[in-house]
């Protein structure tokens, strides 16, 4: 019956990741099925912290998020939780020897955001590495089946990867983050708003990061190589929708990739890794 539970867990941790991101469950479709559950255990862990300090404005979002921290190294301890997700979570944790450092560097980017509202420059590096770069580290574990030589040659790309990600994400939720949440994620922003010159030198940083990133996308492991292509396709798309967006527009319009380009992004990303 144990195993029936665990079976459970990741069913909860696929349904958390269908119903918040059609994108990214694209993205896991395309990978191999031995690592599926791996990786929709660590979006549903992600997601759920992301969601208490960002929409549950009513309760009392200190505490929410020390009881799922707590929670979680209960689990890890115990082997075992009867929240499904950080059940799904610490099975993969414990299976693919992610660092606890690595959680901790996103746990603590996810409390930042209860109470800080503008980045500098350092700060909003250790922000992205905490709350981006560490998820794509997370999953390259997972990727590299825990393999300590393939993980480390890896590492950089998939920093460079995540951090893509996350900006494009800070630019394509700039109205919310701004108008509802009352944060400035890009320090160029922190005493002018957005215009078509600072968006230029945002999204030159991204491309940047893209161009990286790749080398290392084209030396994972087959399993995981067309999922993780495909989000970068993705990704790729909507940063080429958000440069061709007026900045005025950025401002009070979140950009998105109709379903239709997403379905033929993973067409391409199948056919591109198939033929090499």
């Amino acid at each position: 019956m144990v195993n029936l539970f665990d079976e459970i867990s990741f069913h909860a941790s696929r349904l958390v990741t269908q119903s918040y991101s059609t994108s990214f469950s694209i993205g896991v479709r395309s990978l191999d099925v031995s690592i599926r559950n791996a990786i929709y255990s660590i979006y549903g862990f992600v997601r759920f912290a992301d969601e208490i300090v960002d929409s549950f404005h009513t309760y009392n979002k200190e505490k929410l998020l020390h009881d799922f921290e707590h929670q979680y190294y209960e689990s890890l301890k115990d082997g075992i939780s009867m929240n499904p997700i950080l059940n799904a979570f610490q099975l993969t944790v414990q299976k693919y020897n992610i660092p606890d450092h690595l959680i901790q560097s996103f746990l603590n980017s996810m409390k930042s955001d209860l109470y800080k509202s503008k980045f500098d420059d350092e700060e909003i590096k250790e922000y992205i590495y905490g709350s981006a770069d560490v998820v794509g580290l997370m999953c390259l574990k997972v990727f590299v089946n825990g393999n300590d030589t393939e993980y480390e040659k890896l590492k950089p790309y998939a920093m460079r990867l995540g951090s893509a990600f996350q900006k494009i994400n800070f630019l394509r939720d700039l109205n919310q983050d701004t108008n509802d949440l009352h944060r400035t994620y890009f320090p160029i922003l922190k005493f002018e708003t957005l215009n078509e010159s600072n968006k230029d030198i945002i999204i030159k940083d991204i491309i940047e990061d893209f161009d990286i990133s790749l080398i290392g996308i084209k030396q994972l492991p087959k399993e995981a190589r067309t999922g993780v292509y495909t989000a970068f396709l993705y990704y790729q798309s909507l940063t080429k929708r958000i440069r061709n967006t007026p900045s005025d527009i950025l401002l009070n319009k979140r950009i998105s990739v109709p379903n239709y380009e997403k379905i033929a992004l993973f067409c391409q990303a199948y056919l591109h890794t198939k033929f090499n």
